[in-house]
């Protein structure tokens, strides 16, 4: 099987659960649909070895010839592609036992986890396939997945109503993605990546061909990462179940657009100006989501503003070309956004499905396992010396620092305030006194071991993360870590930090300032004065516009939504109801009035059979006479 083996057991695992789940008993179908996944992550694990010695290639058939254009269904299992693949299925395999008991009321359980093993198939073809229409195939697969999870409750009209927006904002950044992939066809001949970047290594083009194509890429990264302007689909696809929110949208789909970067480095290389372009518009992503997550009191939008605000930290590392660092923090914020994901999860499950921070309170109690181990994933996602976001993180502001001291202060400011949002969030949940006076305190459950369990080895691996890529002011053998690791994948050389011990040290004492000022403020305000999140109402004209998000949902309405669905309204009543009915219609009418007239000519009257014929012969003599 070789590398098949990775993607053929969550097709299989879909189309078992897909096609015989609804016979089948929902344990069965749980261990069905975790098994899909789990088995591929150890053949991963198994692998790890044989990458190490060179990247493994198969071939399986020709996916598309066109003329002098030769795309083969081939898949490559290099450095990169390990760790994206291992990323997948190891969270993969966590999500699925916690669904398992997560959605066990679920009516739909065989349908949920039908999706989820084929979302992992489609994700897995998208970071190893060996060419750009691979990737391609998997991008536009993992959007169908989130379509369907996110709508997965679709007898709720918002929640189809997030999963429409989610598909339809994704398909502006796919225009992009595919407008590039044709200008990589026109000027490279080639979709395949060792063809394409060599081509780029060795061969030179106009400058105007690398920006162009690094720009359209960057716009489908734009759509699936969350990125300024296609961002505001990420909060509102927390209508789906939080396994969905887990899986797809922190730990995932969202990080492909950061992949696709990475992958494409030796075209980023040669585009400086799409790179600042990716260095700004994560900044200004960064700064906005922070911003907008300090007064949500949803549990799950907070989080999903905080993955929003992450993803940009992540392009911030790309755009000054540290990309071993990028992959960095996307190995570490999947293991604390999962958690915290599933944690709040199971903060809905034992609340009876309430979502309200301001309704909770004092959770720590009632939820222990759940609030030592959300205290660690906050802990880590915080910068909290030692664990793994505090080293993923510094080594991102260490490469701002280098490229830009203005950015660098700003991306600083966007890490305090993921400490301030996230503080707050975990003082109104788990500390004070409970709130909630539709659900008594006394319901209130520690969720069950299958829920649990994850929890526990995601937080273990959100405090030991960190040994992936050690700060050489810990060790100066960086053989093991995860910048070595990647080195060789890069045409044109990662960014590496040139500074001295004593600014990196300076550097260190502000980051961890920082998350001291974050935490005891917030332990300030909400443990010792008590304080609760406003209502609405009662908040400054600024919280109001922060609590709102900045009016952008509004603006894409009025400017896009409203004047479309107008558009289709028009046409409908114009087009559709006047033109294509009421014209159907006329043509029906017409049809009858010609079946009428025939049939009083066939009534089986003889001598009017008679007339008609010498009345025809007569005009034909007629006719041949003048003629």
């Amino acid at each position: 099987m070789g590398l098949y083996a990775l993607i053929l057991w969550p097709l299989l695992g879909f189309a078992i659960n897909g096609l015989l789940g609804s016979k089948l008993p929902k344990t069965v179908v749980g261990m069905i649909g975790t098994a899909a996944v789990l088995i591929p992550f150890v053949s991963a694990v198994s692998m790890w070895g044989a990458v190490q010695e060179g990247a493994l290639v198969s071939r399986a058939f020709t996916f598309l010839q066109v003329g002098d254009l030769h795309i083969e269904f081939k898949l490559l299992l290099d450095r990169l592609s390990l760790v994206m693949a291992l990323v997948i299925t190891g969270i993969g395999t966590l999500i699925h036992l916690y669904s398992m008991a997560y959605m066990a009321e679920d009516a739909g359980f065989y349908k949920f986890f039908a999706y989820l093993n084929l979302f992992v198939f489609n994700m897995l073809i998208l970071v190893l396939g060996a060419n750009f229409m691979m990737l391609f195939f998997g991008w536009e697969g993992v959007g169908l997945c989130s379509y369907l999870l996110i709508g997965f409750w679709y007898h709720n009209p918002e929640f189809g109503y997030a999963a429409r927006k989610a598909f339809v904002m994704n398909r502006i950044g796919d225009l992009g993605l595919l407008l590039g992939l044709f200008l990589v066809i026109q000027h490279f001949g080639s979709l395949d990546y060792q063809v394409v970047f060599s081509e780029v290594a060795k061969v030179s083009h106009p400058q105007w061909v690398y920006t162009s194509i690094a720009v359209l890429l960057f716009i489908g990264a734009m759509g699936k990462s969350a990125q300024i302007p296609l961002y505001t689909w990420l909060p509102d696809a927390m209508a789906g179940p939080t396994p969905v929110s887990a899986l797809i949208h922190a730990a995932t789909m969202v990080t492909a657009g950061v992949y696709l970067v990475v992958r494409s480095e030796a075209l980023y290389a040669l585009a400086p100006v799409a790179r600042d372009l990716i260095l700004y518009i994560g900044l200004a992503t960064s700064l906005m989501a922070a911003f907008i997550g300090l007064k949500q009191n949803d549990i799950k939008k907070v989080l999903a503003y905080s993955t929003v605000s992450q993803l940009g930290l992540m392009f911030i590392a790309l755009g000054c070309g540290a990309y071993s660092a990028a992959m960095f923090h996307l190995v570490t914020h999947a293991f604390f956004k999962a958690l915290l994901f599933l944690g709040s999860g199971s903060v809905i499950h034992g609340m009876h499905h309430e979502q309200d921070i301001r309704r909770m309170g004092g959770l720590r109690k009632a939820m222990p396992l759940t609030y030592w181990t959300f205290l660690i994933g906050t802990l880590a996602i915080s910068g909290f010396p030692f664990l793994s976001g505090f080293f993923s993180k510094d080594e991102i502001l260490l490469h701002t620092f280098q490229h830009s001291p203005v950015v660098y202060a700003l991306a600083v400011f966007s890490a305090g305030l993921t400490g301030i949002y996230m503080f707050r969030m975990f003082f109104l949940t788990f500390h004070g006194t409970y709130r909630n006076s539709h659900y008594p305190f006394e319901k209130v459950h520690e969720s069950p071991a299958l829920m649990t369990i994850p929890l526990a080895i995601l937080a273990v691996l959100s405090v030991l993360g960190g040994l992936l890529n050690l700060p050489h002011y810990l060790t100066h053998n960086m053989a093991e870590g995860l910048a070595h690791w990647l080195a060789p994948l890069f045409v044109f050389g990662d960014a590496s930090v040139h500074v001295e011990a004593s600014t990196e040290w300076a550097l260190l004492g502000v980051a961890v300032s920082v998350f001291a000022i974050a935490f005891f403020w917030m332990r300030h305000k909400y443990i010792s004065q008590g304080a609760v999140a406003e209502e609405d109402a009662d908040m400054p004209a600024s919280g109001s516009v922060l609590a709102h998000k900045f009016y952008v949902d509004e603006l894409y309405d009025s400017l896009f939504a409203r004047p479309l669905q107008r558009l289709g309204e028009w046409m409908y009543r114009v087009l559709d109801r006047k033109g294509f009915v009421q014209g159907t219609d006329a043509l029906g009418a017409i049809t009858l009035w010609k079946a009428r007239v025939a049939a009083r000519l066939q009534s089986g009257n003889i001598e009017l059979y008679l007339i008609i014929m010498v009345l025809a012969a007569a005009l034909m003599l007629g006719l041949e006479m003048f003629a």
